[in-house]
């Protein structure tokens, strides 16, 4: 938007500023005339992306005056759209000549040498930027690391955190930095010290006991927990360190209290309160004196699952591989909210997977009767039918789900696929075929 507003505020300013001299000279007239026509063009046509004749039009107001940076400027952004990087790099360069303090000129080329994976020429483009903007320091740190200048990346993130403080997205690049260089030492004492500084801090205090766990520094780890514990006995994200370390020391009534403050704490998420919950299940086989309380965790854990906990949940066992246990949470979601379509499609979904396809024949024929132009359900239907060899009504139900898809080939795919196996269920190997190959057109790359 600025960019656009600086190109507008140029542009004017060259429409209403020459008019004094008009009188003076007839021929810069004509020439700031034709100049503006050119201009006004160019804009034109690169919105429309026509981008060749807009950069003619650029080239010719370049011909009646050289002078102007944004004409280069405007002229290196055609060059990239058009893929002549060369003269791309040329014009740009020449825009910042033009005017080197220009933040949107040198935003562009630093942009453009990125593009072109020219990090060296990007860090000298961002350094000059910092200059006017140093909002732009995250970026050249970005820069250094890809380009693994590991110790200019470092000196820089240390210079942001002294000066704006400390955030995530810093840390995510101090991370990359220590993983890539396996400075793991360097990577504590950071930790050590903003712990030192900021005594206060949780999240410092559990960053440094998962390092320390990392780095199998146990018994640091399990002293920075207790420490962290002492300064904030309400602290809640703690004990899903200390639950682990107080298993490992035999020490089972605070290592289940510290399951229960788990279970129960609206900040952890649910995947973290299920490894808690997995490693108690394992304690509680070698000692089974326990199972009560693991049978009060449990039922504290299923009784503030909310709909968004249950879909997570549902998500974890998906990417566990455990769809059995996933569909039994997707399922109790959808007694929470009947009316959530993504749900209630991944529940169908897993009733294919597991084979259960009197329920999904059953439960997506009811879908239909409050969704009727969505594709997918028909597809479930089709399918279910299809596996209970009533292939007459999926074919009924199949043709019916075509005309509601839409740019989906991949979807359109399956159907042939599946009207192909309806009709070799009947016999019917001409339409059978006939299908089969519609599928095959759609997946050909041609």
């Amino acid at each position: 938007m600025k960019k656009q507003f600086y190109i507008l505020f140029f542009f004017f300013g060259m429409v209403i500023v020459p008019q004094v001299n008009y009188a003076q000279n007839d021929d810069l007239g004509n020439n700031e005339d034709e100049f503006q026509e050119l201009f006004y063009e160019a804009l034109k046509q690169k919105g429309i992306e026509n981008y060749d004749r807009s950069a003619e039009a650029l080239l010719k107001c370049i011909e009646i005056d050289d002078s102007k940076p944004v004409l280069y400027f405007e002229l290196g952004k055609n060059y990239v759209k058009l893929k002549n990087f060369g003269d791309a790099e040329d014009a740009l360069k020449k825009a910042v000549k033009l005017e080197p303090d220009n933040e949107w000129f040198l935003d562009e080329l630093y942009g453009f040498y990125v593009s072109q994976n020219n990090f060296e020429k990007a860090i000298k483009t961002l350094k000059q930027l910092v200059i006017y903007h140093p909002d732009y320091k995250e970026d050249l740190a970005s820069l250094y690391i890809k380009n693994k200048k590991y110790n200019e990346a470092l000196e820089l993130l240390d210079e942001l955190d002294k000066t704006l403080g400390i955030s995530m997205a810093r840390d995510i690049m101090r991370n990359q930095v220590y993983e890539a260089t396996g400075r793991k030492s360097d990577q504590i004492k950071n930790l050590e010290a903003r712990v030192e500084n900021n005594p206060d801090r949780e999240s410092n205090y559990l960053a440094l006991i998962f390092r320390y766990s990392e780095n199998n520094e146990q018994e640091k780890a399990f002293e920075i927990a207790k420490e962290l514990l002492k300064i904030n006995p309400n602290s809640q994200l703690v004990h899903l360190a200390l639950y682990k370390f107080y298993l490992d020391d035999n020490d089972a009534e605070k290592a289940i209290n510290s399951m229960k403050i788990v279970v129960k704490s609206p900040e952890i998420k649910p995947e973290a309160k299920l490894k808690v919950l997995s490693d108690f299940v394992s304690f509680v086989g070698e000692n089974p004196q326990f199972e009560s309380d693991l049978v009060e965790a449990t039922t504290i854990a299923s009784e503030q699952q909310n709909e968004k906990t249950l879909i997570e949940l549902g998500q974890y066992y998906i990417a566990k591989g455990d769809k059995a246990k996933a569909l039994e949470y997707y399922e109790a979601a959808l007694n929470k909210d009947k009316n959530n379509f993504e749900v209630l499609r991944n529940t169908l979904l897993l009733y294919i997977d597991l084979k259960q396809f009197d329920v999904a024949a059953k439960r997506s024929a009811n879908a239909l009767d409050n969704y009727p132009s969505q594709p997918i359900l028909y597809l479930i239907n089709g399918v279910s039918l299809n596996a209970l060899n009533k292939s007459k009504l999926a074919i009924v139900i199949l043709e019916l789900g075509l005309d509601y898809i839409i740019d989906a080939p991949k979807m359109e795919t399956d159907f042939y696929n599946q009207l192909s196996k309806a009709y070799t269920q009947l016999n019917n190997t001409a339409k059978a075929k006939a299908f089969s190959d519609k599928a095959k057109q759609l997946q050909s790359p041609n």
